[in-house]
């Protein structure tokens, strides 16, 4: 164990992190000179919502890789639904059974965090979306949150520790705002002092009215005022907003935009869409409820078998364009134009299709834009100007 209480990355990878049953379970089984040759899938009975967004795989690949087992999955980024398989292992059980925890552990934390962030991508439209949550959750899987949410279709991050491909974004904290002596000398100290490329998103909500420090931001060269109201202070959030609106308008800054942050949630993008140019989202992104996948046995040396609740026998998911998802037994022939979703990814423990970040990201941002299986919220905001 390290100094911050966290797992090492050789303790996971040779099984060591995993519930003490399964421990136990292959110690008997040796006894016994029993080990079975399993097929076992990994499957949500429940979803937070209508669909989730796949995403994990690559930890996996990493921790089985190696291991004497033949691995099926959806590619990360998929559009999943309830009772669909999204990834299979095949091989003989004692050899993998102590993985099971850490498998799911992986997937049910990254499904969580992307699926959280796909809807809220769905719900802002065209709205930029950034995820700013990465302070909610234990620093050591703060590239985890990030590239979830990456994948999960965000406009870009606020972690440093996040994976380079992944764009940062971010403004400024209230302390620096309050190290100045007031926010006109912090707004210039920010447009003077910040790289060119860094975007002039200043902080309007620190020591007093929100529309009178987004006109002193904005003469301060801002290109966004950035609106962080504590939930105690907000009353009529859209009044505010609105307010903040006129008089940019008003006075001539037109151009300014208007970014959203502190404990929004999806219902607040759907809610205020119309009237905010972009949105940084923490918990509802970072926190986000984990897929609660299981992985259970389908089948035992080729015979078709599952516990009570589960289906038996191994099956194949396919996508049909314009239709969605239909799963069936794996040897039944494919429905016409289906696209099967599992395919191999490690074969007798050799990783054969590696995952691809940007491909995943890009996976599911084309399903928000052609999937029947993702639908776009009505809009329950109200015109920004009455």
């Amino acid at each position: 164990m390290g100094m911050f209480e966290t797992t090492d990355d050789a303790t996971i990878k040779a099984g060591n992190c995993t519930d003490i049953y399964f421990i136990r379970t292959g110690e008997i089984l040796e006894k016994e000179q029993k080990n079975p040759f399993v097929v076992m899938e990994v499957t949500a009975a429940t979803l937070p919502d209508q669909w989730g967004v796949f995403c994990g795989l690559s930890d996996v690949l990493a921790l089985l890789e190696g291991l004497p087992v033949t691995v099926d999955a959806m590619p990360e980024g998929t559009v999943f639904l309830r009772n669909e398989p999204v990834l299979r292992i095949s091989g003989h059980y004692v050899d993998f059974a102590r993985f099971e925890t850490a498998v799911l552990g992986f997937l049910c934390h990254a499904s969580g965090v992307a699926s959280a962030a796909g809807h809220i991508r769905v719900c802002a439209g065209d709205r930029p979306v950034y995820s700013f949550g990465s302070r909610r959750q234990h620093p050591a899987i703060a590239p985890m949150i990030e590239r979830a949410a990456w994948i999960g279709g965000v406009d870009g991050v606020s972690n440093t520790a996040a994976d380079p491909a992944i764009p940062r974004s971010c403004t400024m904290p209230h302390s620096f705002i309050m190290c100045h002596e007031n926010p006109d000398a912090a707004f210039a100290a920010f447009d003077r002092y910040a790289p060119a490329e860094v975007p002039r998103i200043m902080l309007s909500d620190t020591w007093c009215d929100e529309k009178r420090e987004s006109l002193s931001a904005a003469r301060h060269g801002a290109s966004a005022v950035r609106l962080d109201t504590p939930r105690s202070r907000r009353g009529n959030m859209r009044a505010i907003i609105e307010e903040v609106r006129w008089e940019l308008d008003a006075h001539g800054y037109g151009a300014v935009k208007i970014f959203l942050s502190g404990g929004v949630t999806r219902e607040d993008v759907t809610r205020f869409r119309d009237i905010i140019d972009a949105f940084g989202i923490g918990g509802a992104i970072a926190n986000a409820p984990v897929i609660d996948f299981g992985m259970d046995i389908v089948e035992i040396e080729g015979i078709r078998c599952a516990k009570r609740g589960k289906r038996s026998g191994v099956k194949q998911v396919y996508d049909i364009p314009g239709r969605g998802h239909v799963t069936v037994p794996q040897e039944v022939p494919p429905p016409e134009g289906g696209v099967p979703l599992l395919t191999r990814v490690i074969e007798n423990g050799r990783v054969i299709q590696p995952c691809s970040l940007q491909g995943a990201r890009e996976r599911f941002i084309s399903s928000v834009e052609t999937s029947p299986l993702v639908k776009v919220p009505l809009d329950r905001g109200q015109p920004a100007h009455l």
